[in-house]
């Protein structure tokens, strides 16, 4: 999987994300990060790995995300390998 495609998907992920606020509420809480602060935080280094890995921290919301939006579950899991390399690995 190649960079760009693994943050498509994460970015994808993030935007499903945000339009449920109870989960956004969740997420921003695990993160520890404000609402004020996502989109500075999307640039940094680890955070759309950090997204998809809390897709696959329940299990339950990951399948349903990826019945929704036609990707398959293992999809997630390879994106956020390929986003917690380097991205220098993939130019």
């Amino acid at each position: 999987m190649t960079f760009e495609k693994a943050q498509e998907i994460a970015t994808e992920a993030l935007i499903h994300l945000t339009r449920d606020p109870e989960q956004v509420g969740r997420f921003l809480a695990v993160s520890g990060i404000g609402p004020e602060s996502i989109r500075e935080a999307a640039e940094e280094p680890g955070f759309l790995a950090g997204v998809l890995e809390f897709y696959m921290m329940d299990e339950a919301m990951l399948l349903t995300y990826c019945e929704n939006s036609g990707i398959r579950p293992t999809m997630i899991a390879a994106a956020r390998f390929t986003l917690a390399g380097d991205p220098a690995d993939y130019a």
